[in-house]
Order: C-alpha cells, then sequence, then structure tokens
C-alpha cells in the first residue's frame, strides 16, 4: 500500500464537504491511525457533526450519532438485555456504540454515570454486560463534542475520561473564501450521502498497525520525556500528564509522521502534537469553569514548556 497517496486521497474526500480545515481533518485522521479518541470543544455549527459523518463515509466504516441528554442512561448507550419469548432467555441487543466512527454529541450534556459508560469502551475496546464481554468493530473511535460556551445543565468531564481522548481539538470559523461556498451549497447531509469511500476499514487498520512501527530515534524519545516531565514541575499546573499522556504523545507524533510521508519522527512532529495531546490533560492550580477560558491558558502552559525545552541535536 502507498500510504501517502491513501491518505492524501483521504483527506481530499473528506474536504470536499468539509471545507476550510486542512490541518483539523489531518489531526482527526491522526487520531484514527494512532487508535486514538478525539473531544472537539466548539461552539454550535462549526460542522462537527458534518466533519465525523464525512470520516465515517470516507472510510467506508459505520457511523452512529449518539445525542448526549441530562435523563440518557447507560443502556441507552451500550445496549440492553431483553427476554426473548421464542427461547425463553434474554438476548443481548446492541446500543449505538457497536459502530467504527461513533459521534458523542454534547457528551457533557450527560451525568458521570452515563459519561463513564464510555470508558471501558475508549480504553479496551469492548464492553461487559450482564457478564458477558463484547467486542467493539475495528477500527473504532470516538468523536465526542461539547460547546465550550455554555456550561449550565452541563458536566464537567473528568479527568479520568479527558485523559481517555487522544487529541482535544478546536475548529475555528472557516476563512471567507471557504465560507462563501459553504452558504451556496445545497444539502449537505445530501453531499455526504454520495461521498464515495476512498479506503476500506481493513486499509486502516492496516495503516494503524503501519503507524506503530514508526521509527522513533533516541533522543527524539528523550525530547518528549523532557516535555513530559516540565508538565508534572511547571509552576502553574497542579497535575502534569500521566504515562497514558507521554504514550499517546510517542504515538500521535508516529502518525503525524505517516501523515506527512515519513517513516520517522522528527522533534517537529513533537512539537505539532504536542498541544493536542497535552493540554486537556493538564490540572492547572487556577480553576475556571469556562471551558474557553481554561483551553486557552492550558494552551499557553503547553507552549510554554515547548519553548523551554532545547530541540534534540
Amino acid at each position: 500500500m502507498d500510504y501517502k497517496e491513501k491518505i492524501d486521497s483521504l483527506v481530499g474526500n473528506i474536504e470536499k464537504i468539509f471545507l476550510g480545515k486542512t490541518k483539523t481533518v489531518k489531526l482527526c485522521i491522526a487520531g484514527v491511525l494512532a487508535r486514538g479518541h478525539i473531544l472537539i470543544e466548539d461552539v454550535p455549527g462549526i460542522g462537527k457533526t458534518t466533519l465525523a459523518q464525512a470520516i465515517a463515509k470516507s472510510m467506508n466504516c459505520k457511523f452512529n450519532r449518539i445525542q448526549f441528554t441530562s435523563d440518557m442512561l447507560p443502556s441507552d448507550i451500550l445496549g440492553v438485555s431483553v427476554l426473548n419469548p421464542q427461547k425463553a432467555d434474554f438476548e443481548f441487543r446492541r446500543g449505538p456504540i457497536f459502530a467504527n466512527v461513533v459521534l458523542a454529541d454534547e457528551i457533557n450534556r450527560t451525568p458521570p454515570k452515563t459519561q463513564s459508560a464510555l470508558l471501558e469502551a475508549m480504553s479496551e475496546y469492548q464492553i461487559s454486560m450482564d457478564g458477558q464481554t463484547y467486542q467493539l468493530p475495528k477500527p473504532f473511535v470516538v468523536i465526542a463534542t461539547q460547546n465550550p460556551i455554555e456550561y449550565e445543565g452541563t458536566y464537567s468531564l473528568p479527568e479520568s475520561q479527558l485523559d481517555r481522548f487522544l487529541l482535544r481539538l478546536d475548529i475555528g470559523y472557516p476563512p471567507s473564501e471557504e465560507e462563501m461556498l459553504i452558504m451556496r451549497r445545497g444539502d449537505v447531509f445530501k453531499e455526504i450521502n454520495e461521498l464515495s469511500p476512498v479506503i476500506s476499514a481493513e486499509e486502516i487498520i492496516e495503516l494503524q498497525e503501519h503507524v506503530r512501527k514508526i521509527t522513533v530515534e533516541d533522543s527524539v524519545t528523550f525530547y518528549m520525556l523532557q516535555i513530559v516531565e516540565r508538565t508534572r514541575t511547571h509552576p502553574d499546573v497542579e497535575l502534569g500528564l500521566s504515562p497514558r499522556g507521554s504514550q499517546s504523545l510517542y504515538v500521535a507524533s508516529q502518525a503525524w509522521a505517516v501523515i506527512n510521508g515519513r517513516d520517522y519522527v522528527t522533534p517537529n512532529d513533537v512539537k505539532e502534537m504536542a498541544e493536542p495531546v497535552i493540554a486537556h490533560r493538564l490540572i492547572l492550580k487556577s480553576r475556571t469553569f469556562n471551558l474557553s477560558k481554561l483551553a486557552e491558558e492550558r494552551r499557553k502552559v503547553v507552549q510554554n514548556i515547548i519553548d523551554n525545552v532545547p530541540l534534540p541535536r
């Protein structure tokens, strides 16, 4: 397989629907190739659902959207056992989590008990119900969204949940030229339905395996470790990156190298992935309930760390 050609065709196909945000598209693909999950914090109407649907359609994968609400139960996500009168036994009916790409829309609108129902699925790619374990389809990625402005009627994601997301992104408004095209376009959902896949689920799995074989030279690994250790000693940080976070930075940097057509990781790959991988995992000493302000404070801390860690020679 020509990995770079496949990835470029995937990016181009998604951009037929999701306009003007090439880096965001590439970051999402990097998350998929790293077998990670993605948290998108942005205002409504930016195109979060459109992006998730275009990714699933381009990969020829099953897509399910879960609209999180305050009265949602874990069984609404995972599934439920129901009595089959013909067999006189209970059978498990699978919930919407059984898809390749799951859009967890407004995940912070549901209580912590329901949020935590995703933890096993996100970390182990399986769920447990009534003493039985059910494997989730491969590839499997959760793309979760939350509105950074509204906080009434919402529940902050616990640190254990945030740590399961490989990347945290914000999309931002599109450039003027692309927004004019968006204004003039017709039915975007019709365009998504007509979008042809350019890669198969099996090829995505092959790419995921290829990512883990990407060379990371010792000096680059040590550079990552220095960044991780600075998060634990920074004066503005109460709790820095965990070992899971350092593993995430490692594999995300490998995926970014593949996106850019290389079979080795450079320090610039690490710098590019540092903020989306690290920032949402930091617990700062200054607390705020405003997600936009919190994200900006975390970004500044990560940038300060990057600026003060010397590049490997």
